[in-house]
């Protein structure tokens, strides 16, 4: 049996990339969420776990075992290199679990790896293709606003100023989706998927 092939998705914060995978995931694709695994990873990975230990304090964790979310974005968002070393913690984590994953489906033609960050960190170098959900930032903005009333639109700037532009994202990727309100979602998913899904039968 051949290897499925192994699909991107990414987009800016509010771009609707979570949309546009449950969408996949209603035609039958399997898709890894990077951001919910590491999360996982974070409390589950022992290894992990004790690597955040020995860097940045047991204060880290709670009693319980939990991850004390509050103390570690205070050491991490504020210090772009403290940020970088728990990447570099984290990221080869979800790495080997995304492996894990693809061996426990291998029965389908296509996967979809979802990453907030697929650009940045150059996972999709390592993917066969890539779909980037692509929105305006005034669109981007009034989403994340109404969805995380926690934040405010200064921190969204910020997160915005972090990720790679649009104009890289286009540049990189091999499908695009547009999610400004203007075009419907499902026609242009459907499109892609039957790219993909032709795309595995010729490469099988």
């Amino acid at each position: 049996m051949s290897k499925p092939v192994l699909v991107g998705i990414t987009g800016g914060i509010g771009s609707g990339k979570s949309i546009c995978s449950h969408l996949f995931q209603l035609l039958g694709v399997p898709v890894y969420n990077s951001d919910n695994q590491g999360k996982r990873l974070m409390v589950e990975d022992a290894q992990l776990v004790d690597s955040i230990k020995a860097e940045f304090g047991s204060e880290s964790y709670f009693d319980d075992g939990s991850l004390n979310r509050e103390y570690l974005a205070a050491e991490v968002f504020p210090n772009k290199e403290r940020l970088e070393v728990l990447n570099a913690l984290v990221h080869p984590a979800v790495g080997r679990d995304f492996e894990n994953w693809i061996s426990q489906n291998l029965d389908h033609p296509y996967l979809l790896k979802e990453a907030a960050l697929l650009y940045e960190t150059g996972i999709y170098q390592k993917l066969d293709k890539n779909v980037c959900v692509l929105a305006s930032k005034e669109v981007r903005m009034e989403r994340v606003l109404l969805r995380d009333e926690q934040r405010g639109k200064e921190q969204v700037e910020n997160i915005m100023e972090k990720q790679v532009s649009d104009n890289q994202r286009k540049k990189l990727s091999d499908f695009l989706i547009q999610n400004s309100g203007e075009e419907l979602l499902i026609p242009q998913v459907l499109k892609i998927h039957q790219s993909l899904l032709d795309f595995s039968s010729k490469r099988a």
